[in-house]
C-alpha cells in the first residue's frame, strides 16, 4: 500500500510539473458535434508507440502502460489507441517501435475497415512525422523511429476518401489522426458518433490535414489528464502516448 502511494504522489507531482503544454488537449466543436483535440509539436513532444511489455504481452490498457512507465519513475502525459488489431491485441499491419519493425506493411485485400482502401500509415521520426497512404509510404524509402499502420485513409491529398458518403448511416464513436505539416499531429476523438464523412471533415476542414487516417471505433480510447480523463473500456493494440519524465 505504501509503495502504491509513492507511485501516485509521483504520478501527480511529474503531471503537475508538466503544464499545460504537455498534453495539449482540449475539447472542440465542429459542425455541432463535440470532439476532443489533442495537438502535438514533434519537435518538443516525443510520441512514442508502445504495444507490448518487458514480459512480451501487450499493455492492452492505459492502466497498465501507466503503471510499467511508474516503475521507471515516468509518468503518463497523454495517450490515445493507435491502429487497427487482432484478438491477440497486436496490430493487424505495419507496426515500427524503436526504430524494430515488428509487423509488415500490410496491402492485402479483406473485410472490415482496416482494408477499406486506401488505407495508411502515420509515423514518428524524431522531431518529424506524418500520415501517408500506404502505397505513397512504402514507395517513400521512410524509415521512422515509430510507426503504425490502420485505415481508411479519412483525406488523402485534401480530398475525402472516395467511399465515405455525407448521409453515411454507420455511426460511431472515432478516433484518427492528421498532419498539417511535417512536424505537428493531431489526434482527435469524437465524444459522441459520428460517420466517417463527418469525421473526415473535421480534418480537413477544422483542423487543416491534407491527409488523416482512421485510427479505430466504438473502442476509441483518450487518455488525458489535464481533462481528468482515462478511458478504460476496452482492451487496446497499439497506443501512441506522451510520457513525461523528471
Amino acid at each position: 500500500m505504501r509503495r502504491a502511494v509513492g507511485l501516485c504522489l509521483l504520478l501527480c507531482v511529474m503531471l503537475l510539473g508538466a503544464g499545460p503544454a504537455a498534453a495539449a488537449c482540449a475539447p472542440e466543436i465542429f459542425e455541432g458535434n463535440d470532439y476532443t483535440v489533442c495537438r502535438f509539436d514533434l519537435s518538443q513532444d516525443h510520441l512514442q508507440l508502445f504495444s507490448l511489455d518487458s514480459d512480451g504481452a501487450p499493455y492492452g490498457s492505459f492502466r497498465a502502460l501507466s503503471a510499467a512507465l511508474l516503475e521507471k519513475g515516468q509518468a503518463l502525459a497523454f495517450a490515445m489507441n493507435a491502429g487497427m488489431y487482432g484478438e491477440d491485441l497486436k496490430p493487424v499491419g505495419l507496426y515500427i517501435e524503436n526504430g524494430q519493425v515488428e509487423r509488415k506493411l500490410n496491402r492485402r485485400d479483406g473485410p472490415g475497415n482496416f482494408h477499406l482502401k486506401p488505407n495508411g500509415v502515420f509515423y514518428i521520426d524524431g522531431g518529424k512525422g506524418g500520415v501517408m497512404e500506404t502505397s505513397a509510404f512504402a514507395a517513400s524509402g521512410i524509415k521512422p523511429q515509430f510507426a503504425s499502420q490502420s485505415g481508411p485513409m479519412l483525406v488523402v491529398d485534401g480530398k475525402i476518401h472516395p467511399k465515405f458518403s455525407e448521409d453515411g448511416t454507420s455511426l460511431q464513436r472515432r478516433n484518427g489522426v492528421g498532419a498539417p505539416d511535417g512536424h505537428t499531429l493531431i489526434f482527435a476523438i469524437s465524444d459522441g458518433v459520428v460517420n466517417f464523412h463527418s469525421f473526415a471533415r473535421l480534418f480537413r476542414d477544422h483542423l487543416n490535414c491534407p491527409n488523416a487516417l482512421f485510427l479505430d471505433g466504438s473502442i476509441s480510447s483518450l487518455y488525458a489528464p489535464e481533462l481528468f480523463r482515462a478511458d478504460g473500456f476496452a482492451p487496446l493494440g497499439p497506443i501512441v502516448a506522451l510520457v513525461k519524465t523528471p
